[in-house]
Formats: structure tokens, sequence, C-alpha cells
């Protein structure tokens, strides 16, 4: 109980205290805040890709699983994972516009 206590007052202190961080002005000049912003946004989409990669290959194994033991049902396994597919591109499409509303 007392490792959980700990850990919720280290939250909510890092809660607290974070806007006055970065309401701090100054520090930097704006072309290095903004170079390392696209660092950021790159390493960003980096993950964003990775994880829809794994997310799009355990798809593709999974369809060709359930279709290798019911080739009957080729046509609707094919359906769900074309739609799951679609689904996991989006978020990386997504990722992708938030960073450049972002970073502009």
């Amino acid at each position: 109980m007392s490792k959980l206590r700990t850990l919720l007052t280290a939250m909510a202190a890092a809660v607290l205290f974070a806007p006055a961080v970065f309401a701090q002005e100054g520090a930097a000049t704006h072309a290095e805040s903004h170079s390392a912003l696209w660092i950021a946004a790159g390493l960003g989409m980096a993950i964003a890709a990775f994880g829809g990669a794994l997310g799009q290959g355990r798809v593709g194994a999974a369809a060709c699983e359930g279709i290798a033991r019911n080739p009957g049902a080729a046509g609707n396994i094919r359906t769900a994972m074309i739609l799951g597919l679609v689904f996991i591109e989006t978020l990386a499409l997504f990722t992708l516009a938030i960073i450049f509303a972002k970073v502009k």
C-alpha cells in the first residue's frame, strides 16, 4: 500500500507542476525548439508505423490461418481482414495528420 501511495503522490506532483514547467519561456530559441519538435515527430511516426506493421502482420497471419482451416469461409475472412487492415492503417495516417498539425 505504501508503494501505491508513493506512486500516486509522485503522479499527482507531476500533474500539478507540469503546467508551470511548460509555461517557462526563453530557454531555447524558436529554431532550436522547432528542430527538436521535428525529431520528436519523426520518432512518433516511426513508433506508429512499427506498431501498425506489427498489427497488420498479425492480422494477415490470423487470416491465412483461418482460411487454411476453413476454406469455405475465405470470403468472409478476407472481408474482415481488409476491414481490420484499414482500421490499423487509419491509425498511422491519423498519427501523420496530427504530426503535421502540431509541427506546423
